[in-house]
């Protein structure tokens, strides 16, 4: 299995105070031959403008990842959490049996600059909880972002591993998947080779292989989850 999600051809909202691509259906943006890749039912790369966000809602049984490309954003839960999240961070909330927050631009001049990911946990009616961690990481090496082990960086309540990797021009990384277990990639940013196709920021794609190849053509950052099993493009 090999698809490809290409950036341009995703679902895309504009708002004056928001623009928002979307990988996957989400909202008002429905799309019946994208609706999730096994547990990984959102990805939105989301541009929000200074000093404007998301007022208070609700969500519940959802693992959800706000991942800062660049800017700030600041949140807000019933939890009691009041945080700012800076580039380089990331955020995890499990939503569980339902949590309800708030989410702004923390600059009055700047946009903010994310991906938000949604993952829909093994089981439903957890406790909700809300977890931010900066993650060092190093040139062409991949770095675990989070997974089901209680001892990875961010725990998340389903079988799937996180990763992250900036790597430079010319450089080849190897990536080697457990037998059986599939693959998403997100572009971030820059452009590459995954396995000898051509991928840009934004696109996304969906992998069985055991061994990925990626050979970066610019200063490349992508996200690779690796998931338990095989997983299909929900239609």
């Amino acid at each position: 299995m090999f698809e490809l999600r290409k950036s341009q051809e995703r679902g895309h909202t504009e708002l004056p105070w928001l623009e928002s691509y979307h990988t996957f259906s989400f909202d008002q943006y429905y799309d019946a031959e994208h609706m999730g890749f096994g547990p990984l039912k959102v990805i939105n790369e989301d541009t929000i403008a200074p000093g404007m966000g998301f007022g208070s809602h609700p969500h519940r049984d959802m693992e959800i990842i706000t991942y800062i490309i660049s800017g700030q954003l600041e949140h807000k839960d019933s939890l009691g959490t009041g945080t700012i999240i800076e580039a380089g961070q990331v955020q995890k909330m499990s939503a569980g049996q339902g949590i309800i927050h708030s989410s702004f631009n923390a600059s009055s001049n700047e946009p903010v600059h994310l991906l938000q990911i949604w993952i829909q946990p093994q089981s439903e009616g957890l406790q909700p909880t809300y977890e931010q961690k900066k993650i060092n990481d190093e040139l062409n090496k991949f770095t675990l972002i989070g997974g089901p082990a209680t001892d990875s960086p961010l725990h998340i309540n389903q079988n799937v591993r996180l990763y992250r990797l900036h790597s430079t021009p010319g450089i080849i990384n190897r990536f080697t998947a457990q037998t059986g277990n599939s693959v998403w990639v997100q572009m971030v940013q820059g452009e590459c080779l995954i396995n000898g196709l051509q991928s840009v920021a934004g696109d996304g794609i969906a992998l069985d292989k055991h061994d990925i190849e990626i050979k970066s053509l610019l200063p490349t950052e992508l996200l690779l989850f690796e998931f338990a099993g095989k997983q299909m493009m929900s239609h």
